[in-house]
């Protein structure tokens, strides 16, 4: 019988014991978020690596990108391709850039989200962003081109307050001169029609870009 007592007293103290662990947990705050509601989503940490996206030169209205293939070249799946042309801007004396991006694609159902590309890019044109989100009813859905993978950059610069590791060699303002580019040189060439429709306050977004960049460091 003492045996029997003792045990049910066992019994009921880890069942109090458990229920407190229970209520206790009950009145914590969430930890997780209901996917994928927007308005409860958890933000991103900045340092977050999602897929690649091509930086764009708010300065001069063109993408840091020179098409030199060297991320084509050390992308251990082969999920990029790119070619080059001459930059009209540099035969205007506009940009420092003699050659710039003509197209650029990416699988990104292939992408490994290992940031080689990031790390061998020479001209700070390649970052990868937040963006990570990628159904598709299509095959080749996940297949990007230049445009939206200017998009994308753009939103991850506004967002972070990007900067290039190297400003003085890859800005590709001239030296001595001010940008001057004008929305006509680009539009239906570089840019979509979205980022066209911007290109007006596309220098003033850098330079509003540049001054939250100094607030926050101070």
């Amino acid at each position: 019988m003492k045996d029997q007592d003792t045990n049910k007293k066992g019994i009921l103290i880890g069942f109090i014991q458990g229920l407190i662990v229970t209520i206790r947990s009950s009145l914590r705050r969430p930890v997780t978020a209901e996917y994928p509601s927007p308005d409860k989503r958890l933000d991103l940490a900045d340092r977050y690596m999602g897929f690649p996206a091509l930086m764009w030169d708010f300065e001069v209205n063109e993408p840091y990108c020179t098409g030199c293939m060297v991320c084509i070249r050390e992308c251990p799946t082969q999920c990029m391709s790119a070619t080059m042309k001459d930059n009209p801007l540099y035969a205007e004396s506009r940009s420092r850039r003699r050659k710039i991006v003509d197209e650029f694609q990416i699988n990104l159902g292939r992408c490994i989200l290992c940031g080689i590309c990031v790390d061998v890019c020479n001209f700070d044109a390649i970052e990868m962003s937040h963006e990570h989100e990628l159904s598709r009813y299509e095959r080749n859905g996940n297949r990007v081109d230049l445009r939206p993978l200017l998009s994308m950059g753009r939103e991850y610069q506004q967002k972070v307050l990007w900067e290039p590791t190297q400003p003085e060699k890859n800005r590709g303002t001239p030296v001595g001169e001010e940008s001057s580019a004008s929305k006509d040189t680009l539009e239906g060439h570089l840019l979509p029609k979205a980022l066209s429709d911007k290109q007006t306050g596309d220098k003033q977004l850098g330079i509003d870009l540049k001054n939250k960049r100094e607030q926050s460091s101070e």
